[in-house]
């Protein structure tokens, strides 16, 4: 005949078990500490704004020009 088995205590065991299984998971899944996702978060937003600051922007120039070619059509317009 086989070993004699506590029905409870294999029960435990395995639910001891999955539990395991799921907290590995969740600590692959998270894996960061709040001081950590912080800190990268400040990292983010500050290479974001350095980029911003740095940034070519052609559309800014031609949009004054045209500008300054409308308001120069519109000062004839108003003048005549």
């Amino acid at each position: 005949m086989g070993e004699v088995i506590n029905l409870r205590s294999y029960r435990k065991k395995k639910q001891r078990a999955e539990r395991e299984r799921d907290a590995a998971g969740n600590r692959a899944r998270g894996g960061r500490s709040k001081a950590e996702r912080k800190r990268d978060r400040h990292i983010g937003k500050a290479t974001v704004e350095f980029l911003d600051d740095r940034r070519l922007d052609d559309r800014g120039d031609q949009g004054d020009q045209e500008g300054q070619g409308d308001q120069g059509d519109q000062g004839d317009e108003e003048a005549s």
